[in-house]
């Protein structure tokens, strides 16, 4: 099995104990028990050796063929360790995401860690999956841009153990600098609009300080 896939299992369990730990009332025995396993696995993971969350290598092909095959039935990550769509990483939202034409799509259900208000995700997670299916826009195109200006109008609350997709396309370009427009649904209910702003960078520049034999 490839190790991208044994992190991604890993990560997956991580993100469900994660939830369930927050969603879960524990009582003192268990939370002792729970807390003395944890502390194992901790010790058991810090003894293993260091890595680099991302390599030249991966970082010049998670940009150059992210969501390269349009449809839904081609969903995929961008890059393991990302926070939004990343399957290997733990603490992030493990989000899917594909490509129809020149729209981003990226589908999630967020769980209890992530609830602000009850019963509600928070809003800064909405915030985060819009940023990075604007982002992932770019990088249909093989562009890499860093997010300048993020403008967000929320419209509804955002379900928790619900699907919810956004999608985002470019509006505008001028330059350097790239407007993209994105939405967040859950259903036909719209949740979230908002416009980005982004200026593009040399790809290889950005990526010239991670390990060159790496």
């Amino acid at each position: 099995m490839a190790e991208v896939v044994r992190r991604a299992q890993a990560a997956a369990l991580m993100r469900e104990l994660g939830h369930d730990f927050v969603a879960s009332n524990l009582d003192d025995d268990l939370m002792d028990d729970v807390t003395n396993r944890l502390r194992d696995l901790v010790e058991l993971v810090r003894s293993a050796p260091s890595r680099s969350a991302l390599t030249r290598a991966d970082g010049i092909r998670g940009f150059q063929s992210a969501a390269a095959d349009s449809g839904p039935g081609a969903k995929h990550r961008l890059l393991s360790d990302s926070i939004v769509s990343g399957g290997a990483n733990p603490m992030g939202l493990g989000a899917e995401l594909w490509r129809e034409d020149d729209t981003a799509f990226m589908r999630v259900t967020l769980g209890k860690a992530f609830e602000g208000a009850p019963g509600r995700a928070h809003g800064g997670i909405l915030a985060a999956l819009l940023d990075e299916t604007m982002g992932l826009v770019n990088a249909m195109e093989g562009i890499l841009a860093y997010t300048v200006q993020l403008d967000i109008t929320y419209l509804a609350p955002a379900p928790i153990d619900e699907p919810i997709t956004s999608h985002a396309s470019v509006v505008g370009r001028d330059g350097r600098k790239i407007t993209v427009e994105g939405v967040v649904e859950a259903g036909e209910l719209l949740i979230a609009r908002a416009t980005g702003l982004f200026v593009t960078v040399d790809t290889a520049k950005f990526l010239a300080h991670l390990d060159p034999e790496s």
